[in-house]
């Protein structure tokens, strides 16, 4: 895993630090279903890359994932003479992509099944998307719906993917799988409206304005506060059910982290971002409250509303 872990701390910001809490092998299976939905990101954001572009390469890495490795040499070659994008760690990835299908190839059905559905539903709406700034070349929303419907399709079914993962061998959880499955697409709307209103500025800089035209920052505020009240009890759900410690701490991590952030952007203001004393504290204050038994997310019945 050196080298997938070495992928994984230059394409992430969240998930890097969060992924090393996972038992395995749903660390592996996690890591690897990152760095697929990682790739095709890529390919929904390549500035360098006219719409139509973007699209077919989508569905093209799509059908890719699962046959031979060897099938993506004359993708990578495209992408070292054209790079989509500046991010070094993203460029890198793409080289090594290889690497990722080979290690995909590897893991047991029950996981490569799910991954490869979702992240096949997740490219067709990433492609829906990118369809819509072809006349304009800038990607606006328009509503409260505009949004949801895109954080579905590039967070949501990440969500519904993980989900999936985590009752792969996990006969204990088998009684609240629907619990977790109602769940598990606002827990991914509640992250990504987290990195929209931190990126915000960078991301209508190349293009993308994410934040409706019809409704206010308070309001988009006011959602992702009701989605991570769902992430928190997400996290409460699988730590009843008596699911591994380091599954807990990885969903209660990343949670936790997405509200610490919003109630910054909420008072400071867009593009707020935690400081990296403030994320050790906040794994310090996860691995605390599991370890004693104590509730993981006092602090959302203590925050005002937006």
């Amino acid at each position: 895993m050196t080298d997938i872990g070495d992928l994984l701390q230059k394409t992430s910001r969240t998930f890097a630090l969060t992924i090393p809490f996972l038992p395995e092998p749903t660390r592996r299976e996690v890591s690897l279903a990152y760095l697929l939905f990682r790739i095709i990101d890529t390919f929904e954001d390549a500035i360098h890359w006219p719409p139509a572009r973007r699209v077919e390469t989508l569905a093209r890495f799509v059908t890719l994932v699962g046959g031979p490795p060897d099938e993506a040499a004359s993708l990578i070659d495209e992408c070292a003479r054209e790079p989509p994008v500046d991010h070094p760690g993203y460029r890198e990835l793409l080289r090594e992509i290889p690497l990722v299908l080979r290690a995909f190839r590897e893991l047991q059905p029950g996981a490569r099944e799910p991954i490869r559905r979702h992240l096949g539903r997740s490219a067709e709406g990433m492609s829906h998307f990118v369809d819509r700034s072809a006349a304009s070349q800038r990607l606006e929303l328009e509503s409260i719906e505009d949004l949801r419907d895109y954080c579905y399709a590039v967070a949501g079914i990440v969500g519904e993917m993980l989900t999936e993962l985590y009752l792969v061998r996990r006969p204990s959880l088998a009684g609240v799988a629907d619990e977790l499955r109602s769940r598990a697409a606002a827990f991914g709307e509640g992250l990504q409206l987290v990195n929209i209103l931190k990126d915000a500025r960078a991301d209508a800089d190349q293009g993308r304005v994410y934040l409706p035209r019809q409704a206010s920052t308070r309001e988009v505020i006011a959602l992702a506060q009701r989605d991570l009240a769902q992430a928190a009890a997400y996290t409460e759900t699988l730590r009843a059910a008596g699911a591994e410690l380091g599954l807990v701490a990885f969903n209660a991590f990343i949670a936790k982290l997405a509200v610490a952030n919003l109630n910054l952007l909420r008072d400071k203001g867009l593009g707020a971002k935690l400081s990296r004393l403030q994320v050790a504290s906040i794994g310090a204050e996860v691995m605390s409250a599991l370890g004693h038994r104590d509730p993981l997310f006092a602090e959302l019945s203590s925050s005002p509303a937006a």
